[in-house]
């Protein structure tokens, strides 16, 4: 059975300036339930991430200025929120969903976290509305307790996961894969092990195109026991900030092929959502659900 993380502190209520991004976090798995695609055993509520955990991957100075709220406005401005005692508990419930995640997938091929994919955040701070890197600290997690010997991390949200980038770059049993648009935020990209820039207006054919022929090879070449997935949905053409000209149903089928290579290659896989900033949240929580519906029909 596909397990499924989530707790209702993922939609957190921050001020109104900051809600709607924040909806989907509720949308998503009430939807995936009306319709019957899961059914509660699905979900389980995951626990809060330890420090000594966290400190694996981020500074132990940052960590602190976090837990003890004292962050400087310029730096909450950088990650976009207020910050708050709730936001913090948030983010930690968060990147443990990610690790359990993790833990089932080991056990049954896949699981997915309703939250996650904050894939700008950095050792030493945070950014683009990510605090805590929950791909790296879940990939440093596996990797130190010897669960995994080789990971693979497929980004194919519509930034480059310049965090996560600079978070595992001396990592070598970690592999860091990012497809992103070239021209799209963070301005400065740092070094994935491949990074592949999408031109503005990369349309759904020539989108599909590319990840075909390069996911394949990729997984050929690093042969990783362990993957995790960042499923963004701001490749979409309809997204405020992704430049892409990519269909909703071209979206499903990236996804589709995404884990149709995985679990041919029986590589297990835990996945997190990452970015949909579409004007309309009907359309960020369908494409969204698609991603769960794709998992469900192949990994049930």
């Amino acid at each position: 059975m596909i397990k499924i993380a989530f707790d209702p502190v993922y939609a957190h209520p921050l001020p109104d300036n900051h809600r709607f991004p924040m909806l989907k976090y509720e949308l998503i798995p009430e939807q995936l339930l009306h319709e019957g695609t899961c059914t509660e055993a699905n979900f389980f509520k995951p626990g809060t991430c330890v420090a000594e955990i966290i400190l694996q991957t981020h500074d132990k100075d940052y960590l602190d200025k976090l837990s003890n709220q004292q962050l400087t406005a310029s730096e909450q401005r950088k990650i976009g929120f207020p910050l708050s005692p709730e936001l913090i508990q948030r983010e930690l419930v968060i990147t443990q969903g990610t690790i359990e995640c993790a833990l089932y997938a080991l056990q049954n091929g896949c699981a997915m976290n309703i939250a996650g994919g904050t894939h700008h955040a950095f050792a030493e701070r945070g950014e683009g509305f990510c605090i805590l890197n929950d791909q790296a600290i879940a990939a440093n997690y596996l990797i130190s307790r010897q669960l995994s010997q080789k990971i693979l991390i497929i980004d194919l949200d519509v930034h480059q996961g310049n965090g996560t980038a600079k978070l595992l770059e001396n990592e070598p049993r970690v592999f860091t894969f990012s497809m992103h648009g070239l021209t799209n935020y963070p301005f400065h990209k740092e070094k994935s092990d491949l990074d592949i820039g999408l031109l503005d207006g990369t349309t759904s054919e020539s989108y599909l195109k590319t990840l075909e022929e390069v996911l394949p090879k990729l997984i050929e070449q690093v042969q990783p026991d362990f993957a995790f997935y960042l499923a963004g949905v701001d490749i979409l053409s309809t997204d405020k900030f992704g430049k892409l000209k990519v269909s909703m149903e071209s979206c499903k089928q990236r996804d589709v092929f995404v884990f149709s290579q995985l679990k041919k290659n029986k590589i297990p896989v835990a996945v997190t959502l990452g970015g949909g900033y579409s004007p309309d949240i009907k359309t960020i929580v369908e494409a969204h659900c698609n991603t769960f519906r794709t998992a469900m029909d192949l990994f049930n």
